[in-house]
């Protein structure tokens, strides 16, 4: 295994509904090669015990995406890999990180066009 392939980390990022737990074979074939990968569960999802109909917002929803971005050493990056609806997490998280993320890889997701992250700012109601 090269360098380059250790230093490799993928966040995974589930659609509406599921889980971290639909990357598992993904996750597998990954690591068996040699990468860092997190899956993680946004809020209210797959084994996240909040009550989805607790959560307002998009910022809440995205939390533990921003917490797990937010405590990666100040040196380390990230490939963030959404399928669909993930897709608009992956966007969130790039306009508040973006020095944090080495690449963004959209799986049939969906992308937002230039100015609708402010809108989902603003407008923090899903």
């Amino acid at each position: 295994m090269s360098e380059t392939t250790e230093k490799l980390h993928f966040v995974v990022v589930h659609v509406f509904g599921h889980g971290a737990w639909c990357w598992y074979k993904i996750r597998s074939l990954l690591e068996a090669s040699g990468y860092k990968v997190s899956c993680i569960d946004l809020k209210g999802s797959g084994m996240d015990p909040s009550d989805p109909n607790t959560i307002f917002s998009f910022q809440d929803y995205n939390k533990p995406l921003i917490d797990l971005l937010s405590n990666l050493p100040h040196n380390e990056k990230v490939i963030l890999v959404g399928h669909s609806a993930g897709g608009m997490s992956l966007t969130y998280a790039i306009h508040r990180f973006s020095k944090k993320i080495r690449m963004a890889i959209y799986v049939a997701a969906t992308m937002l066009k230039h100015g609708c992250q402010n809108h989902l700012l603003k407008n923090k109601k899903f």
